[in-house]
């Protein structure tokens, strides 16, 4: 079994909307959140969409892109002017 298929196993609802579905989940208290920190979610979640897409829209693993987009976005914001 290739490492593809091994994601495939264990994501087996995952759609082609996969990594925007993934970003919701990882959210459960979205609710609970202030608006500057919902912004900062919702930004992170188009980014990370973006590098999925860039990435050929693969089956399974989201959390590769959203993790991705959090550092960039982190590390943009953490850098001087």
């Amino acid at each position: 079994m290739t490492k593809h298929d091994a994601r495939a196993t264990r994501n087996p609802g995952t759609t082609s909307t996969g990594a925007a579905a993934a970003a919701m989940a990882l959210d459960t208290a979205a609710e609970q959140r202030t608006p500057a920190s919902l912004i900062e979610h919702d930004e992170i979640g188009l980014l990370a969409y973006s590098y999925w897409e860039a990435r050929g829209c693969p089956y399974g693993s989201p959390e590769e892109d959203w993790f991705r987009a959090e550092k960039d976005l982190h590390q943009k914001s953490a850098a001087p002017v």
